[in-house]
């Protein structure tokens, strides 16, 4: 569909689609799902220099996500995300925007709204380990998810684990669903200075080569393994860092802290929530090693952001870890607490390990940027 505008010079410039994206979750949780709205955005800004784009905001949010481009325009919403009438009343508020295209990265799109509908699917937890969520969130993304991919025309996959589970547990048509892998912050991808680094520590009273572990405290982030792994090591005196964990408390996160004290490891284990991009950044670059233990990731941030800052990773060789790690990291299975802590140990008591480990890790995660992800995206919005 061409749009024809005439700007304040009196130009003319020609539009081929109307595009919108529904930008409204960061107003309700800055997760991981935000955050990809969030560089997905610039990202396309920076690409597609033909189409206009709507970026449909809760009209609460007193923050704008529109990229500085005249070809994107802000919106503002009533309905609000994850509500019960969630997919008739967006369809009525959508109307007027004439849309070509409507992307909901957030998995379910309303009932109508666009003469075509994407959406992005990040993962399949709710069907893999439903225990792990909240009933509510349960309710929402498993009641409506067969629904979703049956009415969407194209789906993106943060994976190729995701795009496999929905075509094997789901059945939806190969064709249909396309990889689309994520990728980091430009944040991460900064040199930083050893002075820099070591203020961060200092700032959080920490030593250098400490362990990691970036992630909201849940259930399938399986902490409770990682701490009992970290104890052994503790109690035979293989290590003397702290283990930091970062990352907000989320649903069952008294687990973790039972596990600790269970352990008596109290005074080694560190906690910290609210940490922004840069400061991570630095700990990234501070930290001796990376872990991710969790049951299942749909992508796997942090253990890009990891490489990116020279961190080596120890990660679980579940779902997307496995496509994001490559030959890079070390995989094991988590619930193996023995292969936990002999992983740990090798890589900080190993040099010539750690120093493959890094270079491998810049490889890898050359792989991954923001562009092709807008790139691939954008070749969405396009195919008919």
């Amino acid at each position: 569909m061409l749009i024809i505008c005439r700007t304040e010079a009196s130009r003319i410039t020609i539009f081929d689609m109307r595009i919108g994206i529904d930008a409204r979750l960061p107003f309700y949780r800055m997760g991981g799902i935000s955050q990809y709205i969030l560089h997905l955005l610039p990202a396309l800004a920076q690409l597609d220099e033909t189409n206009q784009y709507k970026v449909f905001h809760s009209r609460k949010d007193q923050h704008t996500y529109v990229p500085g481009s005249r070809r994107f325009s802000r919106s503002n919403l009533w309905t609000p995300c994850h509500h019960k009438w969630e997919r008739a009343a967006l369809a009525v508020e959508l109307i007027p925007h004439r849309l070509d295209v409507l992307h909901s990265p957030d998995f379910i799109p309303p009932f109508h709204g666009a003469k075509r509908r994407v959406i992005t699917v990040h993962d399949l937890n709710f069907i893999f380990y439903p225990e792990f969520l909240t009933k509510d969130s349960l309710r929402y993304y498993r009641g409506q998810i067969d629904w979703a991919v049956k009415e969407a025309d194209r789906i993106s996959a943060d994976s190729e684990a995701t795009r496999r589970d929905l075509i094997e547990r789901i059945g939806v048509e190969p064709a249909k669903v396309t990889t689309i892998h994520l990728a980091a912050s430009p944040v991460y991808t900064q040199a930083y200075t050893r002075l820099e680094v070591m203020a961060a520590l200092q700032n959080r009273n920490l030593p250098e080569g400490f362990l990691l572990c970036v992630g909201t405290l849940e259930p399938r982030k399986n902490l409770p393994t990682l701490i009992r792994a970290f104890a052994q090591l503790l109690h035979s005196g293989d290590v003397d860092v702290p283990l930091v964990l970062v990352g907000g408390r989320g649903w069952k996160y008294e687990e973790v802290f039972d596990t600790i004290r269970e352990q008596g490891i109290e005074k080694s284990v560190v906690h910290l929530s609210g940490v922004g991009d840069s400061e991570l950044a630095k700990l990234y670059h501070g930290a001796g090693v990376l872990l991710t233990p969790s049951y299942y990731e749909g992508f796997g941030l942090p253990a890009l952001e990891a490489m990116h800052c020279g961190c080596p990773i120890v990660v679980s060789n579940r779902g997307s870890l496995i496509e994001v790690a490559g030959d890079a990291g070390i995989l094991l299975e988590p619930e193996d607490i023995d292969g936990w802590s002999a992983a740990i140990l090798k890589v900080l008591e190993d040099g010539e390990l750690r120093n493959r480990m890094v270079e491998s890790g810049y490889a890898q995660a050359s792989k991954f940027s923001w562009q092709a992800t807008a790139q691939k995206t954008l070749s969405l919005y396009i195919d008919n």
